[in-house]
Formats: C-alpha cells, structure tokens, sequence
C-alpha cells in the first residue's frame, strides 16, 4: 500500500498484523494498546477503529517516522492519540511514565539483526511493568542465519508461533511481498516466561 500524496509505504507486515486484529477486533474495545516502530501505524490505527485506547511510539531519533504517526492519525480522523518518542534499549522518562498496557504492537520491528536485542530490552522493559501483557509481532525472515530465540530465552521472554492461516493471512495479496526474493512473513506473540509455570 503506497500512499503516494504523503510517500508513506506499508510494509507486508503491518498488513498481515492488521488482518490479525481485525480478527480478533471484538476483543479489541478497552484494551490499552502501545504499537512500537510504529511508522505509518496501520496496525495501531485500526485497533484505535476497534475501540482500543492506542498509544503509538517510534524512535525519538527518527523525527520522520513521528511525523507519519501523525500524519496517519489525521488521516484516520483519530487526531487524540498521543505519539511518543521511545527508542529502543533506552530507559527514558517517556517509556518511564508510560501508562499501562494490555497489548503491545510490533509489524516488521526485527528488521536489522544489530537491534534485536535493544527491541527486546524495551519489550522486556514493558513486560515486567504489564506482567499479563503481550507483544504481538509479526516479521519477514530475510535470512535463514538470524533468529530471536536465543534473545528471547536470555530475556525469559516465551512465544508462540501464530499461523497465518489461522486467521486468513497467507493469501497472496496479504502476505506476499513485491520486494526483490521471497520472503516469508511469521506472527508470534511474546510474553513473559513467568517463573511460577503458568
């Protein structure tokens, strides 16, 4: 999805993660939700649609990708959702006084394998101040030689692979991807690997 007027691009990703909320949408309405690496935050915006209470966020650095927050919020007719600054691996006043979440969002946030483990610290971060919260992400595997599963044991963070197919996200016009080489999209929600068994 291009939108050329404001030349903001929607990866595969977002649209797969959007396809998984609004599967579950009735279960949307109230939930505190917080998109990461939000960007043109389809995902967020259409859990705002839903009835979610969304906070978006992206890299404090990148005043860019704040702006396409914005710029997507008006857009969308959605001109109170508040847009943070959070950069990932940074303990900041803005992640420190965050309110509580439900649902953590991430589309196609483990893109570059030197960051992974600065999104999971803040996803950890998060976590632990949410102990019932979940990361929901989805991601494209660019290479068969990077995997978030040895972070994610080191973070005592547990997942579970969500299939597309169980919520009518492999057809071809949601899922695939015009970029050069195929790519796979995965879904898999993360939480807590809490130390009491559940």
């Amino acid at each position: 999805v291009l939108d050329s007027q404001y030349g903001m691009y929607v990866w595969p990703c977002a649209v797969v993660l959007a396809q998984y909320l609004w599967v579950h949408r009735r279960s949307l309405p109230g939930k505190r939700v917080l998109e990461v690496g939000a960007g043109v935050s389809l995902p967020g915006v259409l859990a705002a649609k839903c009835g979610a209470e969304v906070t978006l966020s992206d890299s404090e650095e990148l005043p860019q990708c704040l702006r396409n927050c914005r710029r997507s919020c008006l857009l969308n007719h959605l001109p109170h959702i508040p847009v943070l600054g959070l950069t990932w691996g940074r303990v900041s006043p803005e992640l420190l006084s965050l309110a509580p979440v439900d649902i953590i969002l991430g589309s196609d946030v483990f893109f570059d394998p030197k960051d992974f483990e600065d999104i999971l610290t803040t996803i950890y971060f998060l976590l632990e101040k949410n102990p019932h919260a979940q990361f929901w992400t989805t991601y494209q595997v660019r290479s068969a030689d990077w995997s978030i599963e040895a972070l994610l044991c080191k973070w005592k963070l547990k997942h579970v692979h969500v299939p597309l197919h169980s919520f009518s996200a492999d057809k071809e016009h949601l899922a695939s991807s015009s970029l050069p080489g195929r790519h796979t999209i995965e879904m898999m929600i993360i939480s807590l690997a809490q130390s009491d068994g559940t």
